[in-house]
């Protein structure tokens, strides 16, 4: 594991903004038993995990992405992130709704975005990418050219993986559920037979065999 996964890890267990729960799991609203619950939000409430997030974000950005114009964040969660990120790097930041403003302008793309700028969208968690994917193709619609983007965390979900790789975008996360899981189990957060029922939850979220069903 690299460093800086294993440090975000770290942060991420220290503050529960990753919360595991492999013998008594959490229903998630599609009312499927996950023993994960994920909530990068709190990373902005604890200012030395924040520090160690938005620095990765702009470390991979400026070491990936270079020729990055612009950064712009997925509404709601992304949207802080982006904006202390594009801080660190000295460049313009905007955000892209969930959905249109029925008012106004009707934005969906709050910030300036002229077509042919060179884009990174700065997301916080990566799952089945779908809503991840949506920001990316109004970019583009608008005409911007998207380089890729930045996570904090992502569950390595295969569905997740084959949405990014059919849409070829070129993607990287600070941390993921499998240096998490070590990590956890290093830390005392869980016990070692409890990471398999980590990443068989992962294999296939809708069969509750991890479970002991």
């Amino acid at each position: 594991m690299s460093d800086t996964a294993e440090l975000i890890a770290k942060d991420l267990l220290s503050i529960q903004a990753v919360f595991l729960k492999p013998n008594d799991p959490f229903t998630w609203a599609s009312g499927i038993h996950s023993p994960i619950y994920c909530d990068n939000r709190l990373t902005l409430s604890d200012v030395k995990v924040r520090n160690d997030v938005e620095d990765a974000l702009a470390a991979t950005i400026k070491e990936k992405f270079p020729e990055c114009e612009c950064v712009m964040g997925t509404a709601t969660a992304g949207i802080a992130h982006a904006a202390l990120t594009a801080e660190r790097l000295g460049l313009p930041m905007g955000y892209v709704r969930s959905g249109a403003k029925d008012h106004g302008r009707k934005n969906q793309i709050e910030g300036k975005c002229q077509p042919g700028t060179k884009v990174v969208v700065v997301e916080d968690l990566i799952s089945t990418a779908g809503s991840s994917l949506e920001v990316v193709d109004i970019l583009r619609e608008a005409g911007a050219e998207v380089l890729g983007m930045v996570a904090i965390f992502t569950y390595g979900m295969q569905k997740g993986i084959d949405r990014m790789t059919a849409d070829n975008l070129t993607w990287y996360t600070l941390s993921n559920l499998d240096v998490l899981a070590e990590v956890a189990v290093q830390e005392g957060y869980i016990k070692a037979e409890d990471r398999q029922k980590l990443l068989q939850f992962r294999a296939n979220p809708s069969d509750e065999s991890w479970m002991g069903k």
